[in-house]
């Protein structure tokens, strides 16, 4: 069994180095609501597999990085650990290498890609939604595997620019304008 406090209402970033968890066992807080993540199915982990391929051969000798999960991202850094918002989306991308340490992200990414499962809420979604485009996260890829649809978030001063994007669509990247992705790629039949 964990160790993860269940009396404690509000957890920080220096809270969350300390919880002695099971192995396998995964956490994220969200405003210092701490939220259990069940494991990924085959299907989540085959999408991201073919997704962090893509951007890793078009990444590869460049100054972003891409990384998958899990990698702790703390999107509103405190260097004293109160932080209190520790994430760890499907993907990320981060071009500035500063952010990245021994222990993750420090900041917010550059690109993040979040795959939805049974186990994410539409609530949780939500919250993870403003979270990213307040810490000022460019670019916010949320993928459905059940419908095989891409919804790709753009946040450009105070604006979303939103488009969903099918199975067979080739997707360009904002961030990257010159490289797109295959949906038919990343999506199995």
């Amino acid at each position: 069994m964990s160790a993860l406090p269940k009396e404690k209402p509000y957890y920080t970033y220096a809270d969350y180095k300390e919880w002695e968890l099971d192995e396998g066992e995964r956490y994220e807080i969200l405003h210092g609501e701490a939220f259990s993540m069940a494991s990924p199915g085959v299907e989540h982990q085959a999408i991201l597999g073919a997704l962090c391929s893509q951007f890793f051969h078009y990444l590869e000798g460049k100054p972003c990085k891409v990384y998958p999960a899990p990698l702790d991202v703390r999107l509103f850094y405190e260097e004293d650990e109160s932080d209190d918002t520790v994430v760890q989306p499907d993907i990320l991308i981060v071009c500035d290498k500063k952010k990245m340490s021994t222990e993750g992200c420090r900041g917010a990414p550059d690109l993040v890609v979040e795959i939805l499962s049974p186990s994410n809420t539409a609530m949780e979604m939500g919250k993870k939604f403003d979270l990213y485009r307040q810490a000022g996260v460019r670019e916010y890829w949320l993928i459905d595997p059940e419908s095989k649809r891409l919804t790709v978030y753009c946040f450009r001063d105070g604006a979303i620019l939103t488009t969903t994007y099918e199975s067979k669509d080739t997707v360009p990247v904002s961030i990257f304008p010159e490289f797109s992705v295959e949906l038919s790629r990343i999506f199995s039949e």
